[in-house]
């Protein structure tokens, strides 16, 4: 198991790139099952989780090859093609573990059960950030026309359908993977589909820009409501993953605790909806330069309060609100702003758990319950002090790197697998920006 050893109080300055997006990589590699001809996708990060879910496709023969690299904008690219799949390794144990290891496994099932009538579910990993349930994908499935079965002593269902056929939904929740596993399930179905309370993050839409470029028949993108015509069949697509929008805001995060002067490169600002807006509102100062950010220097960032003169609140919230991905980094962001804030993260439960490492680190920090915590902000009169800990989740370990580079002091931070699972070659690049910080 790696570890950081970051030495604080480095101001950091210059130019950072964002890498292609994470979430939007998961759902669009998953969605290269539903033809049989080659897709391209370019930007792919190189980050764990992602390479994980690359290397389960090539284990149920997909061909993956990587292609030339245009620009640097582009990043790097691969052309998928599932022209020969290997249904049989979907019943294998080492298939089953896999996925137990990588949430972003469970958006196989949608296009596996819409083009080969089958799939296999385990119950996947990811995030201990508490329940994380998947019945929005399975009544999804189900109202589209597939079964389940139990395979015998095995933690294991088997779904199947022979041809799905379109129905009307209204999810229980606007789940992004759920919406997006129901998607691709949905545009080779008979029929028309209506999926009402869909997720609409700009990721979705990606999907479904990509789905329609293969020649799904998908109306309403960008809103909850969204029509899908079934087609037989799908064909290929060249397809550009956009910039990570929660990397932008860890960088945001991290430019307003350590940095004398930095610009986040290249953001794709129509698709940022409310993040840097939520920044502003800890009196972080995030200035707008074509597609790039400037986060300059501040001695001091005066968190907003409400019209009325209440407390500053910040929850969490289905798209157009604010990610919940980044609730820990603005938890940290807003420990050395002047004024108080109350954080409410609605969707998880033990999200807010990774709190007590910065109150261990002088953070003035109320935990009311699993999801909700107040921060009294120092005003920078207190540097956060180094400290052991370690990483819970990918989000809540780019906020403790983050807290540890501002913090006066060595810290120590283990577990870093869970970093590395969705930030790519983070130490270098920050390092290159003036951070200190050693893998070991």
């Amino acid at each position: 198991m790696a570890s950081f050893k970051i030495e604080g109080g480095h101001l950091l300055s210059g130019e950072i790139r964002p890498q292609g997006a994470k979430n939007e990589a998961l759902q669009v590699i998953c969605a290269t099952l539903l033809t049989s001809e080659a897709v391209t996708i370019h930007n792919i990060p190189n980050i764990r989780d992602v390479n994980n879910l690359i290397q389960l496709l090539k284990d149920i023969g997909v061909k993956v090859k990587p292609t030339p690299n245009p620009s640097q904008r582009d990043g790097r690219g691969f052309s998928f093609q599932a022209d020969a799949l290997n249904m049989d390794f979907l019943e294998s144990d080492e298939f089953v573990e896999k996925c137990a290891q990588l949430r972003g496994s469970v958006m196989m099932i949608g296009p596996l059960l819409a083009r080969m009538g089958k799939a296999v579910i385990a119950k996947p990993g990811g995030d201990k950030i508490g329940r994380r349930r998947l019945d929005t994908h399975f009544l999804g499935f189900q109202k589209l026309g597939a079964k389940f079965r139990q395979i015998k002593n095995r933690d294991v269902y088997e779904l199947f359908a022979k041809r799905l056929k379109g129905a009307y939904m209204l999810l229980d929740e606007a789940s992004v993977t759920g919406t997006a596993n129901i998607i691709m399930a949905a545009t080779m179905a008979e029929g028309t589909t209506t999926i009402y309370n869909a997720a609409c993050e700009p990721y979705i839409q990606q999907l479904c820009h990509m789905l329609s470029q293969m020649g799904a028949k998908i109306s309403g993108i960008g809103s909850n409501l969204l029509t899908i015509e079934g087609v037989k069949t799908l064909h290929g697509a060249d397809h550009t993953l956009l910039p990570d929008m929660i990397e932008v805001g860890s960088f945001i995060g991290m430019a307003a605790m350590c940095g004398n002067g930095i610009r986040i490169k290249d953001c794709s600002l129509k698709n940022l909806g409310i993040i840097p807006d939520a920044f502003r509102r800890l009196g972080v100062k995030v200035e707008e330069e074509g597609d790039d950010l400037y986060i300059p220097h501040q001695k001091h960032y005066v968190v907003d309060s409400f019209i009325d003169g209440t407390i500053m609140t910040l929850a969490d919230a289905p798209w157009p609100g604010l990610t919940p991905d980044l609730l820990s980094v603005l938890i940290v962001v807003a420990t050395q702003g002047r004024g108080s804030v109350l954080f409410h993260q609605k969707m998880f439960e033990s999200r807010l758990f990774f709190v007590d490492r910065l109150i261990d680190m002088g953070a003035q920090i109320i935990l009311c319950d699993p999801h909700r915590a107040v921060v009294v902000g120092h005003d920078r009169q207190r540097q956060l002090r180094g400290s052991r800990m370690s990483s819970p989740d990918i989000r809540a370990g780019i906020a403790l790197l983050i807290a540890a580079m501002s913090a006066n002091g060595t810290s120590l931070i283990s577990n870093i697998e869970q970093i590395d699972r969705g930030y790519e070659n983070i130490e270098h690049r920050l390092n290159a920006l003036g951070a200190h910080i050693e893998r070991i």
